[in-house]
């Protein structure tokens, strides 16, 4: 059984990465995991991707407790939506040490899908700081690209391969892998439509979203969320991000460039303005009703949309909002 190492102290958080090369290992490192919290009567979440979901639910099946069990391929379609609900399992708990599997990154994803599920496994460690918590993270270091594997280890305080647990020298500060993170983003292939918008024009963005969406295959109810993702997005820029900015709208057939989200088709709005995130946890986290940080467009946009990729950088703000129509 392979030991996760314990929190140093009242309110520590752990955050290791599990390195695994088949499904034995895998079974036997979150499994021994799983096992240590529920004879701790530590509360359990698993949430991993559906075929390892099953075969970890018949593995522990004598187990006889409670454990929450949720598909990654579900909760963390848009990656932007994990850090949110792992918080708010912990606070369902709060004043009991949390153990959380939380597998963001699988064979199969999208480039742009690792880029930003990268950027949440950075943040985790700023989110949970102080926490009394412990979230494992697996890795495929057979079916990933060696580049997730490296960034695995600038992500995580922790390693845990072929049955060691050890500090990774490669660890560093998540501003760091924020920064390395904002890569350019690819220009889209094919027709792009553009409106440039100043104070005024929300309903102009609006009617514009809604009007080209019509001739998309998005159902009339992913389209109205569309233009609700633009509108808070569009508003951002009016509030905070200088007060002008400029949308562009385009369909995608695949992932080919400028796809991003997966494989199949759908389509895709960007909001660029001269704003900069002050808050790298904006909208990744469930704002507060009675908060005056801001965030809560930000939040609706990460509920609405299947990828939300984020650059912030010297030249101003773009979000690429991305929904697939099949």
């Amino acid at each position: 059984m392979i030991t996760v190492p314990a929190p140093a102290g009242p309110g520590a958080f752990v955050h290791p990465a599990l390195f695994y090369r088949d499904l034995d290992e895998y079974l036997t490192g979150v499994g021994g995991f799983v096992r240590t919290a529920l004879s701790a009567d530590e509360p359990v979440l698993v949430a991993v991707p559906g075929p390892h979901l099953d075969a970890l639910r018949e593995s522990l099946d004598t187990c006889g407790a409670e454990i929450a069990w949720t598909d990654m391929t579900e909760l963390g379609r848009n990656p932007g939506r994990i850090l949110a609900s792992l918080q708010d399992f912990a606070d369902r708990h709060a004043g009991r040490a949390a153990r959380i599997v939380g597998e963001p990154i699988w064979p199969g994803r999208s480039p742009a899908e690792v880029l930003e599920a990268t950027r949440h496994e950075a943040l985790i460690n700023t989110a949970f700081a102080g926490r009394p918590a412990t979230i494992l993270c697996p890795y495929d270091v057979r079916g990933l690209a060696p580049s997730v594997v490296a960034d695995a280890r600038r992500t995580h305080p922790t390693l845990i391969e072929e049955g060691r647990d050890l500090p990774s020298p490669a660890y560093t500060d998540a501003s760091r892998v924020g920064a390395d993170c904002d890569l350019p983003l690819p220009e889209p292939d094919g027709e792009v439509s553009r409106l440039d918008y100043a104070p005024g024009g929300l309903a102009e963005v609006r009617e514009h979203a809604e009007n080209w969406a019509r001739g998309t295959a998005l159902t009339p109810a992913r389209r109205g969320d569309l233009v609700l993702a633009v509108s808070e997005a569009a508003a951002n820029s009016l509030s905070h991000g200088g007060g002008k900015g400029t949308l562009r709208l385009w369909t995608t057939t695949g992932a080919g460039a400028g796809a991003g989200a997966g494989a199949g088709s759908g389509v895709v709005a960007e909001i660029h303005d001269g704003g900069r995130l002050a808050d790298p946890l904006a909208g990744r986290r469930r704002p507060s009703l009675a908060s005056d940080r801001g965030g809560r467009g930000l939040w609706m946009i990460h509920q609405l949309c299947d990828l939300v990729e984020v650059r912030a950088t010297e030249t101003g703000f773009t979000l690429r909002l991305h929904m697939a129509t099949l």
